[in-house]
């Protein structure tokens, strides 16, 4: 069959290439003698593989057939992969090869293009706009000046990592604390993590996490100026809420045995023998439970902040985990500016990169099990769920999210690659030293950034990250300090936008599966609100069921639909490289397709209405006929073409001819279809005694 016609090209990775840090597990197997067996480093191989299974970390299963080579070829090939995906110490990672190379030579650049983010303070992303990396004093002193956070201040006190190796240099905390009290204050928290602002609610609620108090004689002491400090940084000097979220949310040990029983259902062979039972196998597996309850607490966050006019505090045990996901997903529901492309990846730089998410652990870049957790994957997929929900109020597309995945395993960029800034600097400068490369003023090596998605695409394929259905509004911009926002004119948008909120259940419509239960966690978490849990709880509901009633401003607050059916299994994510679970010229991307090709034809209108106007000449406005945002472009006014040849539900994933596919040439199949007797499956052989 053709190569799917439409299907985008990384520049980094061919069609069949797997980075090293993306593979999961190696297995061998041979068919004659029915035996299998894991590659781990440093091992040997007693049998002559006859097959090599590669299961990746984002699904896939990659098969190659060792029919055409000679048996010692074929170990040394298995044995080689074991080796180099599977490394010992960080440095032997492809980044600092890579790096480098290009200091010693700098003429060997990725597509001819200069690594970068560890040394500038923002870079360039697919919509051409700078993504702050929030590694300078002044991208947080614009954040502040963006949210309007007055009684905040960019503090310097970690200068050289001198306090917390896992905070970043520079951070934002309370006008009112010193920066001796935060110095004498920050040895009682866990990790010297002390509390740190993410966000500010315009009303004055500011959003602040951190570590436990260690201390336990000083911990109502240090807790109680915290709080007062940042009281004071409140205009109505409104009450701190505290939420636990070692209590209130599942751990990340649970969340990571969700996702290996999600992993096991999803890659299960042969797909049609799971389907009977696929359902229930998919609620045991816990992970849109857990989905659920990421979406449902910090939306009673959402709450706190918006109608109590409270400022909230993210607690957990190190303040690096848990508090990413939330505080994050609080930000997305409150502030539009984060559904912007450019907001987005922000937002990343700033609650998980620079705010110490443990990549390197989590993502088990270094195969070291015993600390690995899906957690940035799980927040990827509640962004997703929204995005389903309120399509018009996201300017990225489901596929760039997917790919923002993919790209977190691919081992060149150092964005993902850390547990901390502080770690890229230490492990950098000491393999600059041990490489004889001279750093200059520069603190550690400077490493490709993932935002610098020119590194991997085109042009034309930047534009699948847009979303055609985004309704789009002028965002903030801060001029001599002061903020300045484009006003246009306020327009209120069909609720069906959003979808119903009602859930079927046992054939009676609910209203009531969206809203909080009246003994959720959050109004257990602080003593102060005991007392008021009756009214506290009957508030939260009337605020959730007033919101749901009203058309949704997609440049306002937008709240999940948690119930049952609401939310979903991110099929593109983890069944793309499934094909039985692939529809040809179906599922979402007939309708991305369509909606393009509308969103083009309403462009071409608004150019000849521009010309029309302005009375100016056809040539004048060819310049803009290739400025179109989308991927799919119509031919002219009221297009009327079908959907394109060679489509899947995978686009643009997975093309045909995929070596995820299996082929039968040299397998059992083979042999069948040329007279053998008995057909086996590679499977069948190897779980045979």
């Amino acid at each position: 069959m053709p190569l799917q016609k439409f299907h985008y090209k990384n520049l980094l990775l061919g069609e069949h290439d797997v980075p090293l840090t993306c593979i999961e597990q190696i297995v061998t197997v041979n068919d004659t003698k029915r035996k299998q067996k894991v590659l781990g480093p440093n091992q040997k191989l007693k049998f002559n593989p006859t097959e090599l299974i590669i299961y990746c970390k984002d699904f896939r299963i990659v098969r190659f057939r060792f029919d055409e080579a000679g048996p010692e070829s074929a170990k040394k090939v298995c044995l080689a992969i074991a080796h180099y995906s599977q490394p010992t110490d960080l440095q032997l990672l492809f980044a600092f090869e890579y790096v480098g190379e290009i200091y010693h030579n700098p003429a060997k650049k990725v597509n001819g293009i200069d690594p970068g983010g560890g040394g500038g303070g923002s870079i360039g992303s697919a919509t051409g706009q700078q993504t702050p990396l929030f590694e300078t004093y002044s991208d947080w002193d614009r954040e502040i000046k963006r949210t309007g956070a007055s009684e905040w201040r960019v503090c310097s006190v970690n200068e050289g990592y001198m306090i917390s190796t896992c905070l970043p240099e520079y951070f934002v905390v309370p006008s009112s604390l010193a920066d001796q009290d935060l110095k004498l204050y920050s040895y009682s928290f866990i990790g010297r993590r002390m509390p740190v602002w993410s966000w500010n609610h315009p009303n004055g609620s500011a959003l602040v996490r951190m570590a436990n108090i260690k201390d336990v004689l000083q911990q109502r002491k240090i807790d109680q100026r915290i709080c007062n400090a940042i009281t004071r940084s409140h205009p109505l000097r409104s009450d701190v809420f505290k939420s636990d979220l070692d209590k209130c949310l599942p751990s990340i040990q649970e969340i990571q045995a969700a996702h290996i029983k999600l992993k096991q259902l999803c890659v299960n062979e042969p797909f049609e023998e799971t389907e009977e039972k696929w359902l229930s196998s998919l609620e045991n597996t816990h992970w849109l439970e857990y989905i659920r309850s990421f979406l449902k607490h910090s939306a009673e966050l959402v709450y706190m902040m918006e109608c109590k006019h409270v400022s909230v505090v993210l607690q957990e045990e190190e303040g690096r985990d848990l508090s990413c996901l939330a505080a994050s997903l609080i930000q997305i529901m409150l502030d539009p500016y984060f559904r912007t492309i450019v907001g987005f990846q922000s937002l990343i730089q700033k609650e998980w990169v620079m705010a110490g998410y443990q990549f390197l652990d989590r993502c088990n870049h270094l195969k070291r099990s015993d600390k690995e957790s899906p957690l940035f994957l799980m927040f990827l997929d509640c962004v997703w769920q929204l995005l389903e929900q309120y399509p018009a109020a996201f300017e990225f597309s489901e596929m760039y999210l997917t790919i923002l995945y993919d790209s977190a395993r691919i081992s060149l960029f150092g964005t993902f690659l850390f547990n901390c800034p502080h770690q890229r600097v230490k492990e950098s400068t000491e393999f600059a030293i041990s490489k004889n490369i001279q750093l200059g003023d520069e603190k550690g090596l400077r490493f490709p950034c993932v935002w610098d998605w020119s590194l991997q695409f085109t042009s034309r394929d930047r534009l699948l990250f847009h979303n055609p259905l985004y309704i789009g509004k002028s965002a903030p911009c801060v001029q001599n300090g002061a903020v300045k926002t484009f006003k246009r004119s306020k327009k209120n948008y069909s609720s069906t936008l959003r979808g119903a909120p009602p859930v079927l259940k046992n054939g009676i419509i609910s209203d009531q599966e969206f809203l909080p239960r009246r003994n959720s966690l959050i109004l257990k978490l602080k003593p102060d609100f005991l007392q008021q849990t009756e009214s506290q709880s009957n508030s939260m509901e009337q605020y959730f069921r007033d919101w749901f009633t009203k058309p949704v401003d997609l440049h306002g607050v937008i709240l999940p639909h948690i119930s049952g059916t609401q939310i979903k299994l991110w099929k593109l994510c983890y069944f793309r490289w499934v094909p039985e679970a692939q529809i040809n010229h179906g599922g979402f991307i007939t309708a991305f397709h369509k909606v393009s090709l509308l969103a083009d034809e309403v462009d071409m209108l608004n150019r000849n209405l521009r010309q029309y106007k302005s009375n100016s000449s056809l040539q004048g406005s060819c310049s803009e006929l290739d400025q179109s945002r989308m991927y799919f472009r119509a031919n002219g006014l009221n297009d009327t073409t079908g959907a394109p040849d060679f489509l899947s539900s995978s686009f643009p994933f997975s093309p045909v001819g995929n070596l995820c596919r299996r082929s039968i040439l040299g397998t059992p199949l083979s042999k069948f279809l040329s007279g053998a007797k008995i057909w086996l499956s590679t499977e069948t052989l190897a779980n045979e005694d």
